[in-house]
């Protein structure tokens, strides 16, 4: 899985939790919650499908770590090592 699928699948796990989602308004390096205006429970419920999903283990002292667009995709691919 290369970069550009990675964002793909992050953004198609976005839109299940938010379909409201316009891509093309998605910044990739402003804070995602406040883009897709997501509660904490909505947050960890994209984790999980991301988890879930990549089959890419995301311990909770990383979530700091994921917090724009571009972040979780570098974040997601090192996982994966790409």
């Amino acid at each position: 899985m290369n970069k550009p699928e990675i964002r793909a699948t992050v953004i198609a796990e976005l839109k299940r939790i938010a379909p409201e989602l316009e891509e093309s308004e998605l910044a990739p390096a402003k804070p995602l919650r406040d883009q897709v205006d997501l509660d904490s429970m909505d947050w960890l419920n994209f984790l999980v499908a991301l988890h879930e999903r990549l089959k890419v283990d995301i311990p909770e002292s990383d979530y700091a770590r994921l917090v724009t667009l571009d972040q979780t995709v570098d974040y997601l691919a090192a996982k994966l090592r790409l």
